[in-house]
């Protein structure tokens, strides 16, 4: 279950209803991700971009249940839905879904798929199962909060995946497969009352499993005032005293969390000092 950390990230970006839902159903997909895909360390970024339009959703995160993310989509029309979005905004300019893992090697992995027209999910799975050529099924979905006084509010988010590991039958993949079509949508299960074990009872039925772990989850950010400063830093003298003149202060904006971290003219001048003449 993903409620808390896609109401989070919701809250910090301030996303209107389609793209709370988009923006959840990726971070629900990269919390699983990187719990199937990843080892301690490794890590993963999900990459929806339409190179046309310029929208995009990144989000990236670990083995460890946290991530982090943004949407960049357009404001809410009442008759678009999370598809309709994914169609006009990323499909209809040359879009692309895009997964960057650091497996901790010298070089990046990267797997690129076209998106298929059927939404988030539906692309995930494509990736899974064309790129990664694992057999596999994935589920995400964002339920809205309707009541006046939390209109918007993430009401409940989760997700599921079932993926084949060596040695493996497929067989018993697509079988799972099937059944998770059979089942309910995964958010309406969770917002019935249904817990996720209650949820993997059901999809398993006569078929045995073992929870090997329960983790954490959660919206978490790398960035801080530290790095910040460092990257002012990295700007150079001239930039900075340029700020200094212009704007009297230094204001860096974090997209993945959308903290924000103001540097006073009394602090650029101290990093104007330390890089010298």
């Amino acid at each position: 279950m993903t409620t808390d950390l896609v109401e989070e990230a919701c809250r910090r970006h301030e996303t209107p209803p389609v793209a709370s839902i988009a923006l959840g159903e990726v971070l629900t997909g990269c919390i699983l991700f990187g719990g199937t895909l990843l080892k301690v360390g490794q890590r993963v970024a999900i990459k929806f971009t339409g190179a046309e339009s310029g929208r995009k959703i990144v989000v990236e995160g670990g083995n460890n249940g946290k991530v982090r993310g943004y949407a960049s989509l357009p404001e809410d029309d009442p008759l678009f839905d999370v598809s309709q979005v994914i169609e006009t905004q990323f499909i209809e300019s040359d879009g692309q879904l895009t997964v960057v893992k650091d497996l901790r090697l010298r070089n990046l992995y990267e797997g690129v798929v076209s998106l298929t027209g059927n939404g988030i999910v539906a692309d995930l799975n494509s990736y899974l199962n064309q790129s990664e050529q694992i057999p596999s099924a994935v589920e995400a979905g964002v339920i809205l909060s309707e009541m006046e006084q939390n209109a918007g509010k993430a009401l409940v988010a989760g997700g599921l995946l079932i993926q084949a590991l060596p040695p493996y039958e497929a067989d018993t993949v697509y079988r799972l497969a099937d059944r998770i079509q059979e089942l309910p949508p995964v958010e309406v299960m969770l917002n019935s009352g249904r817990t996720p074990e209650d949820i993997l009872a059901d999809l398993f039925g006569d078929i045995t499993y073992e929870v090997l772990e329960v983790m954490p989850l959660s919206f978490n950010c790398s960035c801080s005032r530290t790095r910040s400063r460092k990257a002012l830093i990295s700007l150079g003298r001239d930039e900075l005293e340029h700020l200094l003149e212009t704007e009297g202060r230094a204001v860096v904006d974090c997209h993945f969390c959308h903290e924000r971290y103001v540097f006073d003219g009394e602090e650029l001048s101290e990093l104007i000092g330390l890089l010298g003449e």
